[in-house]
């Protein structure tokens, strides 16, 4: 895996907008906490375009990824919001040229698509972590900045043990760590952009507002493809409002129904992607250990960056 250089206060961070259109609001409240933070957010005015439920034409998107990928300049991207529309963007861009000046990528839900691409395509470390709405718009009440900071430092994280995660299988193991949301690595499937890590892999996975028979359909699907096969431990998401109305079944159940055979070490509740509270930032492409036991934990045993 080829590691970004670490982020240092008075870095460029350009703003993208690959998925869904941004409510200007929102965008102008988290590029001043980008501000505060010690970055210099940077954006062209296509980050604007409106196309249907997507953020404009999909050549004008990738466009803008690639341009500020390769504008000396800029020292990471950042994407404004999920919703949809990313894997039009794969496309339209190259392993090879991406390759060739590696930087930090930052976001989740439907850019999972460009954060698989980037990990298992081009081999690039990627981060799940927080977007300008939604996230950082919220400050401190939307995103984690011990998390997001420690991540764009060129050490390991080390140990994060948020209240709140919990055991659905005891053990302990170690790997790669790979995923994102759900609903974008079961649609990868079948592409040339599958979700297929390697071997001996970690995985995370996260979702929301999924019923638990929706999680499990998702779930039995990565197990078909044989996804799960290739993994050593499973970290789950906090999986807000995958529970059924009235509690039962709860997702929980769903998922150790789904889980059944499966021999490694699963945990559920970290808080990253879709969360109730703030959103934490994992680097995804680094070597990591998931300790399930009486004091569930997740160990970042590799630096993302340089």
């Amino acid at each position: 895996m080829l590691t970004p250089r670490a982020l240092v206060p008075g870095d460029r961070i350009a703003l993208v907008s690959p998925a869904s259109p941004c409510v200007r609001e929102e965008f102008d409240r988290g590029v001043h906490t980008l501000t505060a933070l010690g970055f210099q957010p940077t954006w062209d005015e296509s980050v604007f375009a409106r196309r249907g439920y997507v953020s404009g034409p999909a050549e004008v998107r990738a466009m803008a990824f690639l341009d500020a990928w390769q504008d000396p300049s800029v020292s990471a991207l950042m994407a404004v919001r999920g919703g949809y529309g990313s894997v039009q963007l794969l496309a339209r861009l190259t392993p090879d040229l991406l390759r060739q000046t590696p930087k930090p990528f930052i976001g989740y839900s439907d850019t999972t698509a460009l954060l698989t691409w980037l990990t298992l395509g081009c081999g690039i470390v990627a981060f799940h972590g927080p977007m300008l709405e939604g996230r950082l718009s919220r400050g401190a009440k939307g995103f984690d900045l011990a998390s997001f900071a420690s991540a764009l430092r060129p050490a390991p994280m080390g140990v994060l043990e948020p209240t709140g995660l919990s055991v659905l299988q005891y053990g302990e193991a170690s790997g790669p760590l790979f995923g994102g949301t759900l609903t974008q690595l079961a649609s990868s499937l079948g592409t040339p952009y599958a979700f297929l890590p390697p071997d001996g892999s970690v995985l995370f996975l996260e979702e929301v507002n999924e019923r638990p028979y929706r999680v499990d359909r998702l779930i039995t699907q990565l197990r078909l493809a044989g996804v799960l096969a290739r993994a050593r431990a499973i970290v789950f998401g906090e999986m807000p409002g995958c529970d059924e109305p009235g509690g039962e079944p709860s997702v929980q159940d769903a998922l150790r129904s789904a889980l059944e055979g499966f021999r490694g070490p699963i945990v559920i509740g970290f808080p990253s992607g879709h969360t109730v509270g703030p959103t934490w930032t994992l680097p995804l492409g680094v070597r990591v250990r998931v300790v399930a036991r009486d004091r569930p934990r997740l160990v970042i045993e590799e630096a993302a960056v340089a």
